[in-house]
């Protein structure tokens, strides 16, 4: 069989990989894929993607000044593309809708996905999709970060419900590589990238959400090193299927001498089945899936309580640190779900866009196009148009502002770049929160270019806002991660990091007609920081209030420098779109500029009791 010729990515001795291998495995990954399934309405967005890396980023420059990816070529880029977007149009789409219907079962104790989703999830995984970005010498590729967040954007795009069992394990992976010891590394981490395992990461508790510090899971130490975790975690994305033999959940739990809050909180490697040194699997382990939820969207996806009974667990890290070791997953993981905004709004444009172009009602304001057709295509009418531009505007600016994210977070993990590494744990909130809004926005004019159609079923543009919705909400709402930019990366060093993003990106040329816009819109950002950080200390309220639109006022200058970029380097298409941005989105930074001026007052006067 062809998935026999999937053999683990070799490196040598100075840890360069062999692309070559790569470009096989992606050539040979899709004839394990249903090639028999016809097209379905997802189109994986190839072109503009390549457009970001080559054109854009310049990535055969970039990956040239990093060893471990100097074998890595256009050529075999463009492979991984082709051949994932294949994995998602054949494979993945077609589940979509009737996985939404069918949704995600328990019974007694036992969890099962939907109909199809097993074969699906079996091709996904011997194509090795789960180990793209992973470590070479456990049997990942390697791949870097600004090329793999296309791979996951095709993915969430084409089946959010389904990709939900795969794309924890990623994030489970990188956790494990950054924290384990090498014994537990070469246990686990070859069977997550194979698939074979996946992972769940189990952090809430149906008391404690974001304040992690009252959990009340605990983990006693057993005498051969290990610990017995007991407690019980709420809204457990995969945490119990059957898409695979072993799931493997990080747990955060409490150590019986831990100290109170935050600080005493420590992370555990727990596995629904524990396995000998030789990975193969043992005893069922001490936790049990007691329900799943019945959810708005992403019906699918298996979300499970969890119930642990001195399930049998490996401390990741060191004691009473396991926050900051989540955190390795979790940063990952919400860059992850600004993807799944970025997917779905793609989504949400493609099959708005096609429907505009078909339904005919009223004449242009100019006089009928189709004089011969009893009306029009909706196309013609300018608020369909600003519906329909404003989805691409934000869809193209999510896509090259993820790659670029991706592209700060290799120099931070390859070259070990301080710098780069400061602007990724700024970006980070970026990512995750404008992207989910802009998604969630663009699923919502979708909707409203269908109008009643929309609201029906049967058109599957109800399942994209269903879906994107929950987007906003896990790994940290998109107030939280408001409230992370301003509190812990903007304030705390007096926004000294923005200003060094800003001067780094006026290095950039770009287009000399959004010269000025642009550097009206960076003063603006700059401004509204100097001010907070001027004011903040004064009014304690002050950051809470102004949070949710700095972060929306940095999004949209940075999607403008992307833009005035890609003007530079792009067709008229991409200089029209471009304008578009200027002309009618970008403008939004002087409101926002005004509502965090005016302070936190009149949130803050009501009495409770007023609410």
């Amino acid at each position: 069989m062809l998935r026999q010729h999937l053999e683990p990515v070799t490196v040598d001795p100075e840890g360069v990989i062999d692309f070559t291998q790569i470009y096989f495995r992606s050539v040979l990954s899709v004839f394990l894929t249903n090639s028999e399934v016809g097209m379905t309405k997802y189109v994986a967005p190839t072109e503009d993607m390549e457009f970001i890396l080559f054109d854009l980023l310049d990535a055969e420059n970039e990956w040239s000044q990093i060893p471990a990816l100097q074998g890595l070529e256009r050529g075999t880029a463009k492979a991984v593309l082709q051949q994932s977007a294949k994995v998602a149009q054949q494979t993945m789409a077609p589940l979509s809708q009737t996985g939404d219907e069918e949704g995600a079962h328990w019974k007694d104790g036992l969890v099962s996905a939907p109909t199809g989703f097993a074969e699906a999830f079996a091709e996904i995984t011997e194509g090795g999709w789960l180990g793209v970005s992973g470590n070479p010498e456990f049997g990942g590729q390697g791949l870097p970060k600004m090329l793999s967040v296309f791979v996951e954007e095709m993915f969430w795009g084409a089946n959010t419900n389904l990709w939900l069992y795969g794309t924890l394990t990623l994030g489970a992976g990188i956790c494990i590589e950054a924290h384990a010891d090498e014994d537990t590394k070469a246990l686990y981490l070859p069977k997550l990238y194979q698939g074979a395992w996946t992972g769940a990461m189990a952090l809430t508790e149906s008391h404690c959400g974001t304040d992690l510090g009252l959990i009340k899971t605990t983990a006693q130490p057993n005498p051969d090193g290990t610990y017995a975790i007991t407690g019980t975690k709420i809204f457990i994305t995969s945490g119990d299927h059957d898409l695979a033999e072993n799931i493997v959940h990080l747990v955060l739990a409490k150590l019986p001498d831990a100290p109170g809050g935050t600080r005493g909180i420590s992370l555990f490697l727990v596995p629904k089945y524990t396995p000998d040194a030789s990975g193969m699997i043992d005893a069922r382990n001490g936790f049990e899936s007691a329900s799943i939820e019945s959810k708005m969207g992403v019906r699918g996806s298996a979300t499970s309580v969890i119930n642990y009974d001195r399930a049998r667990g490996i401390m990741l890290g060191e004691p009473n640190q396991g926050l900051a070791c989540m955190f390795t997953m979790m940063n990952y993981a919400r860059l992850s779900v600004g993807l799944q905004g970025l997917g779905l709004g793609d989504l949400a444009y493609q099959v708005s866009s096609a429907y505009a172009k078909d339904r005919e009602q009223g004449r242009a304001p100019t006089g009928p196009t189709s004089p011969n057709q009893s009306a029009d295509a909706i196309l013609v009418h300018p608020d369909v148009r600003r519906m329909l531009m404003t989805q691409r505007a934000y869809v193209e600016g999510s896509r090259a502002f993820s790659a670029f994210v991706g592209m700060m977070l290799d120099r931070s993990r390859f070259l070990q770049d301080a710098k780069a590494t400061r602007f990724v744990e700024l970006l980070t909130p970026v990512a995750k929160a404008f992207m989910t809004d802009r998604g969630m926005d663009g699923a919502l004019l979708a909707q409203q270019t269908f109008g009643g159609h929309g609201y029906i079923r049967e058109w599957g543009v109800e399942q994209i806002v269903r879906d994107v919705r929950i987007a906003q909400i896990y790994e940290g709402t998109n107030g939280i991660q408001a409230l992370d930019l301003i509190g812990r990366k903007v304030l705390k060093d007096g926004g000294r990091t923005v200003a060094e993003l800003i001067a780094e990106l006026k290095q950039e040329a770009v287009l000399e007609a959004f010269q000025k816009e642009l550097d009206d819109a960076f003063a603006c950002w700059l401004d509204c920081t100097d001010w907070l950080v001027a004011n903040a200390k004064e009014d304690p309220n002050l950051a809470g209030s102004a949070s949710v639109d700095y972060l929306d006022l940095a999004g949209h200058v940075l999607f403008a420098w992307l833009w005035s970029r890609m003007a530079l380097v792009g067709d008229d298409s991409k200089r029209n779109l471009a304008r578009f941005f200027f002309d009618k989105l970008l403008p939004k930074i002087k409101f926002l500029d005004g509502t965090i001026r005016a302070g936190s007052r009149t949130l803050m006067e009501p009495k409770q009791d007023w609410f």
